[in-house]
């Protein structure tokens, strides 16, 4: 195995690209190692009113447009944000989809997929009554990144 490091002096944010032939064990115990180091308490800004709060981003559930402004939705609360949803696209880590139109989902909390074969499938969290669509065209590159996931236990 080859390890390169490559310095771009005008690069905005640090990026670690695995190159492999196939994935496996190893490609995914290097994959855990390098997001846990990485895994600080990034904190987002986020509103409600007058108000300013600064939460981890292991809080939001999913992030949700509604009526052309973007809600953070907490297990408990929904709190407004600046960004728009393809800027938190690409602000967002790895831990983060796109699966609406509409929706981001952190992918940690999901506790279940309930499958619509004709309309969206329905997202359920762990401890949260809260719910959010996951679109057709969404719900099969959801369900492959949640089994890569889950491959780690």
């Amino acid at each position: 195995m080859k390890v390169r490091i490559e310095i771009e002096e005008e690069l905005q944010e640090e990026e670690v690209v695995i190159r492999c032939s196939r994935m496996d064990e190893q490609i995914l115990k290097i994959q855990a190692a390098i997001m846990e180091q990485t895994r600080g308490k990034q904190q987002i800004a986020l509103k409600n009113g007058d108000t300013e709060y600064y939460l981890p981003l292991e809080e939001i559930l999913f992030f949700e447009t509604e009526n052309k402004t973007v809600f953070a939705h907490t297990r408990d609360k929904m709190l407004e944000t600046e960004y728009k949803l393809y800027e938190l696209e690409e602000l967002l880590p790895g831990s983060f989809m796109r699966i609406s139109k509409s929706a981001i989902v952190n992918l940690e909390p999901i506790y279940s997929i309930t499958r619509n074969l004709t309309a969206s499938s329905v997202v359920e969290f762990v401890h949260s009554h809260k719910q959010i669509y996951v679109s057709r065209n969404y719900y099969k590159p959801l369900v492959e990144r949640l089994a890569e996931k889950r491959k780690k236990l």
